[in-house]
């Protein structure tokens, strides 16, 4: 009981960054910035205050990590398989292309930068699926650092700023219609405030394709965290030398976090109905408030300074990323004969 107390003055702390995060993305008269970035850089700033206060330490530290398990395990309730069957194969073939270029470009834009590769590859998740969220489920599979989460957050969520006045002008300019720009919008943005922002700001029914287009997206969560849990318990088996007879002590929840698992599970129960439309908009809810809570209590445990040892390089990656997604995106939908 005693370990519990000690949790909540950082957990109350993080979640009222949360409640003014989300009060100021109310304000926003375009959601050019989401709350979890703004709860993200406010924590920051709260840094310097906080980084030695040993009363609230433990409540961050338990934010930062169990809840933000926890706010996956409920994003899960609110993706359904069968959202793919709404889309169509149209999007996904757009979608295999752009992710192929963020991943498999990423390792290599990533080498050629020097930057680690937990850092790398936590930028071409929140590039190639879904900004902030894929980045929070990326990250603990793969025992990412807080700056790392700070700097991949920072470097989508720059771009995605760029992109929300771009889109809509570019879209016109080349003329697409409302389907080809949604699908364009859909598969080459990162964060999903940041898709619908755009789409909308193209037509209303550029808007809602490329918001379905989005949430197909999101799906692929659920692959890419399996993956990249196997990628990093085969690189901890490796690094620490272990003989033929260490590595079959290997047990399953390392190589399948238990809230991945039961990520997985809620995304299956909610595709077959188990959930019903209220209670899934419900727990999709509280996963993204408590989310932003978690980044702001990642953001009180990141300093500055720390992240600038790293360069611009981060920054560089995602740009270039982005850039290369928002190309190879427009050339598959050309060729599909969509322009």
């Amino acid at each position: 009981m005693k370990k519990i107390i000690s949790y909540i003055p950082g957990f109350i702390l993080a979640l009222m960054i949360a409640v003014v995060a989300t009060w100021i993305e109310m304000l926003l008269p375009i959601h050019l910035i989401g709350a979890s970035v703004i709860a993200l850089f406010i924590g920051m700033l709260l840094n310097p205050l906080i980084k030695k206060n040993k009363l609230i330490g433990k409540g961050i530290n338990f934010t930062s990590k169990k809840i933000l398990r926890f706010s996956i395990i409920l994003l899960g309730a609110s993706l359904s398989i069968t959202t793919i069957l709404q889309v169509g194969r149209i999007s996904l073939a757009v979608m295999f292309f752009t992710l192929l270029t963020c991943f498999g470009g990423g390792y290599f834009v990533g080498k050629w930068l020097g930057l680690n590769w937990k850092l790398s590859n936590l930028i071409s998740a929140g590039t190639g699926i879904c900004g902030g969220s894929a980045i929070a489920a990326v990250a603990p599979v793969i025992d990412a650092e807080d700056k790392d989460i700070a700097y991949a957050m920072s470097a989508t969520f720059i771009f995605d700023m760029v992109m929300i006045l771009l889109f809509p002008i570019m879209g016109r300019a080349i003329g697409l219609n409302d389907m080809a720009f949604g699908l364009w919008a859909g598969t080459a943005i990162n964060d999903t405030s940041s898709v619908v922002a755009a789409g909308y700001a193209f037509s209303e029914a550029a808007g809602d394709f490329a918001t379905m287009v989005k949430l197909t997206r999101t799906l692929v969560i659920i692959p890419t965290v399996l993956v990249f849990s196997l990628i990093n318990a085969r690189i901890k088996v490796n690094s620490q030398n272990l003989n033929e007879q260490a590595s079959k002590k290997v047990k399953i929840t390392t190589l399948f976090p238990w809230f991945i698992l039961a990520f997985v599970g809620m995304s299956l129960l909610n595709s077959f109905g188990f959930f019903p439309a209220a209670l899934s908009s419900t727990l999709k809810d509280i996963s993204k408030f408590l989310m932003v809570a978690a980044l702001a209590a990642i953001g009180m445990k990141t300093n500055f300074s720390e992240m600038k040892q790293s360069g611009f390089n981060p920054m560089i990656h995602g740009f270039i990323i982005s850039s290369l997604v928002v190309i190879v995106a427009f050339i598959v939908i050309y060729f599909m004969g969509l322009v």
